[in-house]
């Protein structure tokens, strides 16, 4: 290994270990605790090494949000091949298994979903974007495309991510009966996405 690659695998370390830090300190106790001292002093890096890989604080999110959006594509994919396996609980249903799981994955990890979808951030989506948060509309629309019909896939999947997005966001904030969270996925997917006659 010449100089040049392991300089680039210790920046990418150090990058990584900033990252999960903010994102630990942030799900223990929310994103108004990540300061680039409270990193320091948990990393034991100064705050120049810190500002050396990122420039703020919001670079940091930045960086969080698309680990995240690269976890939840993965996470989405898996459920819906699962979902299409043969034998499997759900083998007619993708859209669910990928709804239920978009919900647990927002659950279980609240302050990354928020770094994704709630906190200010300078992230483009659309056009031109990166590739994390696309991968990941791409697995919900993939889920959506067997049972679109004619309808316009895209705006399909617009509609579920947006109506899943709402319903995590107001069960997040304690809005809403926990115990029918399950029923309230149901009742989105089927009826944004009936089966297609």
């Amino acid at each position: 290994m010449g100089i040049e690659e392991r300089r680039a695998r210790n920046q990418e370390a150090r990058r990584r270990l900033i990252t999960e830090t903010a994102r630990a300190i942030a799900e223990r106790e929310g994103w108004g605790a990540v300061t680039t001292r409270r990193l320091s002093a948990e990393i034991e890096y100064s705050q120049p090494v810190i500002y050396k890989h990122f420039s703020s604080l919001d670079d940091i999110t930045d960086a969080v949000a698309l680990e995240g959006f690269a976890e939840l594509a993965e996470a989405l994919r898996e459920a819906r091949l699962a979902a299409g396996a043969p034998g499997s609980v759900a083998a007619s249903d993708a859209v669910h298994a990928v709804a239920i799981r978009y919900a647990t994955f927002a659950t279980d990890s609240p302050a990354l979903y928020e770094a994704m979808f709630t906190r200010a951030s300078r992230l483009p989506f659309g056009e031109g974007a990166h590739p994390e948060p696309s991968a990941a509309f791409a697995e919900l629309r993939a889920s959506i495309a067997p049972r679109a019909g004619d309808d316009d896939l895209e705006l399909l999947t617009e509609a579920l991510w947006a109506a899943l997005h709402g319903l995590i966001t107001l069960n997040t904030n304690a809005r809403l009966r926990p115990e029918h969270q399950s029923a309230r996925i149901d009742l989105i997917v089927n009826r944004i996405v009936p089966y297609a006659s």
